[in-house]
């Protein structure tokens, strides 16, 4: 991962933690009501992909295992990882995209229901993304994958195309550069990935005909499953996050402004919301900054904050960078990672740092969206999140202005019972994480998602392990 050249190390810290009166007084611990939206406390889960449901995205015990224990902790919502719309082959991801899905889903909302007690709301994240593909061999790609034109063959000095397929293997990487155009050296350099530019692909142009629909029929079936509600995924490298981008240059009236770019996450909004009803509670994440060059900006997710909220939306989630566009070249073999880049580093910002820190790193973007969406005359609740680890940060978010609901991502990992362990009084027991993105290595190996600080505690239980039998599968009980 793409680390800042000054390289100071920061320490998580544990701050005053507060009695159990002064928890209970918090505005963290305040109910939450706007819309359809209705929390028994501020706290909230975000979406975060364990790598543990099935090759053909049903769920397994591993996926309710997982989210019950989040559920323990009874924080005030979680959002179930990104789930497919498609059904479409996607690793071990969960998946909406048809009928037979929802009873599987359905043991994942009866099992956080049934371990917070009825006290923590249960979301699900939906997602829809592009075709990408690993780096390919030289040979292999120059041999059955690249698409030879006449103006390969004017630059190689050669006739026919079996002679400019032979010409290319034997080219240098400077050499290539100058004859395959951009696209096609970043297929060869970093394996194919589709952009919603893509306009001369049908399936790409038509786009827009079809994810309001496939939006609306997931969200269907996962409130069929009991969801309480749906957080539409506009945010890092995927579809819909990529058409609100700054890089979208659609001419299709999907791409170019911001009004056209942020079009079809509006059509998506209106078809889903027709199909669950204004009872239920709808939102979404999406991208305060993307952090990349020419990428959209605060200023961009201002017009979108505005814009959504003026949808109807129940809430606003903010997340950060994440993207394909300036990720690390893959090895041989593997995909293209969208947190590997500077982009990626804003999004999960690890103990090694700049001067601004690896934690709150949002919240100033944040502070602003939230601004001109009340200065539009809404009220819709904003979730900030970033590296907020102890009490004190937590009460900041919300009296700073940043947020109402604070996310806890990879520190609920480190410590599922962060929310009540603060709640009785008893902080001084959290698990603090060390921000050392160890999560975020197995999540780019595409290995089960833990977290090493488990496997230092011995609760003396007997505990499930992870494939390779080397790591702890859940995290270890509180007493």
């Amino acid at each position: 991962m793409w680390k800042p050249s000054e390289r100071i190390k920061y320490k998580p810290s544990p701050g005053v933690w507060p009695s159990a009166a002064e928890a209970a007084s918090s505005v963290l611990f305040q109910p939450l009501s706007y819309q359809a939206l209705a929390l028994e406390n501020r706290t909230w889960v975000p979406a975060m992909v364990p790598w543990r449901a099935e090759e053909s995205g049903e769920v397994t015990d591993d996926n309710v295992d997982w989210y019950g224990r989040f559920a323990r902790g009874r924080p005030g919502a979680i959002v179930v990882e990104a789930t497919g719309i498609r059904d479409v082959p996607s690793g071990p991801l969960l998946r909406a995209g048809d009928d037979r899905f929802v009873p599987g889903l359905a043991r994942i909302a009866e099992r956080v229901r049934a371990e917070s007690d009825g006290h923590t709301r249960v979301y699900i994240q939906l997602i829809d993304f592009l075709a990408v593909r690993r780096r390919p061999d030289p040979g292999k790609y120059f041999e059955r994958h690249l698409a030879i034109r006449p103006e390969h063959l004017q630059a190689l000095g050669v006739d026919d195309e079996r002679a400019a397929r032979a010409r290319f293997a034997e080219l240098d990487d400077e050499a290539l550069r100058q004859v395959l155009d951009a696209r096609e050296y970043d297929a060869l350099a970093r394996g194919y990935r589709e952009r919603v530019t893509d306009t001369h692909l049908p399936h790409i142009a038509d786009l827009p005909n079809v994810l309001p629909d496939l939006f609306a029929q997931a969200a269907r079936r996962v409130k069929a499953a009991g969801f309480d509600g749906v957080e539409l995924h506009y945010a890092h490298a995927y579809t819909m996050a990529s058409f609100l981008s700054a890089t979208n240059t659609r001419t299709d009236g999907y791409g170019g402004s911001r009004e056209a770019r942020v079009r079809l996450a509006l059509q998506i909004i209106d078809a889903v919301r027709a199909e669950v009803g204004a009872s239920y509670t709808l939102g979404c994440r999406f991208l305060a900054d993307e952090c990349i060059d020419g990428g959209s900006t605060v200023e961009d997710a201002c017009v979108y904050g505005v814009a959504f909220a003026r949808a109807g939306l129940d809430f606003l989630s903010l997340s950060r960078g994440g993207k394909f566009d300036d990720a690390k070249q893959p090895k041989l073999g593997e995909a293209v990672y969208p947190y590997t880049g500077r982009s990626g580093y804003e999004c999960m910002p690890q103990y090694i740092s700049d001067e601004r820190g690896p934690f709150g790193r949002n919240l100033q973007a944040a502070r602003a969206i939230r601004a001109a969406v009340r200065e539009a005359g809404f009220d819709v609740p904003v979730v900030a999140a970033g590296g907020i680890h102890n009490f004190e940060q937590a009460e900041a978010v919300i009296d700073s202005g940043a947020g109402d609901v604070v996310g806890f991502a990879r520190q609920a990992l480190a410590d599922p019972d962060w929310f009540e362990k603060v709640r009785q009084g008893r902080g001084g027991e959290v698990r603090l994480c060390e921000y050392t993105n160890y999560c975020e290595g197995l999540d780019q190996k595409h290995k089960q998602v833990t977290c090493q600080l488990w496997d230092r505690l011995d609760d003396g239980k007997p505990c499930t392990m992870t494939h390779d039998g080397k790591r702890r599968l859940l995290a270890p009980d509180w007493s």
